[in-house]
């Protein structure tokens, strides 16, 4: 069998008496795109710190290509190909997109070739336009399409997106969900979001947490119609 891009098993953390993530067992294939979903509180964030060596597991482990990088701290994974976007976004604000597409790139390449990278994504994310313009001065959606270019500016191979459609217009979102699916004909991502319309113009496997623990992963079709889903959104808790 071909070995997952990305895998945990038995992946657990606890605060004190609180377990946040608990015996998660996840699996990613190569330039698969997966979403994750579940109410506040149900451990994604948590889920990404882990996988990204933010935070270290109190129990099982992470595997990258099937190398343990559980305990490697978040600049080693970062260098082995895993890059975020986390929900604010972290870029310059007082420098202009293109200025911020190189600084990112640049830490992998010399400068020509940075500049080189720069300007491919900013034709890819449709950012030409808007390449001499400091970031400050952009609307949300802007700025979040900036920070995924910086994230793509390191080349990575598995991208995990935290929220990449929070707060953004209708048409934001669309064009957004477009990158996302553009992305993915070369890259492997995981992306959180709440928004179930944006799931489904993305989606094909969802897995769902639930107070740490996987829920249900199947087809998005099927996780929509589950009853469990429905019921902890809604704050039910699970059916008896």
């Amino acid at each position: 069998m071909t070995t997952p891009l990305l895998q945990t098993s038995g992946l657990t953390i606890r605060f004190g008496g609180v377990t946040a993530v608990n015996t998660v067992d996840f699996s990613l294939k190569e330039a698969e795109l997966r979403c994750l979903i579940g109410p506040n509180g149900a451990g994604k964030s948590t889920f990404f710190k882990l996988l990204t060596g933010q935070l270290r597991p109190s129990e099982g482990y992470v595997h990258l290509r099937g190398h343990d990088i559980s305990g490697a701290r978040p600049h080693e994974v970062a260098r082995l190909g895993v890059g975020i976007k986390t929900q604010v976004p972290n870029v310059f604000n007082a420098l202009t997109v293109r200025e911020n597409l190189w600084i990112a790139a640049r830490r992998k390449h010399i400068p020509a070739a940075a500049t080189e990278l720069g300007e491919s994504i900013l034709e890819k994310l449709r950012l030409t336009g808007i390449a001499n313009r400091e970031v400050g001065q952009l609307s949300h959606g802007q700025r979040q399409w900036v920070e995924i270019g910086t994230v793509l500016a390191g080349e990575p191979e598995l991208i995990l997106l935290d929220e990449p459609a929070a707060g953004m217009t209708h048409d934001e979102v669309e064009r957004t969900a477009e990158l996302i699916l553009e992305i993915n004909r070369k890259r492997a991502l995981i992306v959180v979001e709440h928004d179930m319309q944006f799931i489904k113009m993305i989606a094909k496997t969802v897995t769902v947490l639930h107070q740490g623990a996987v829920l249900i992963e199947d087809d998005v079709a099927v996780v929509m119609r589950d009853p469990r889903v429905r019921d902890v959104y809604l704050g039910k808790g699970l059916a008896a």
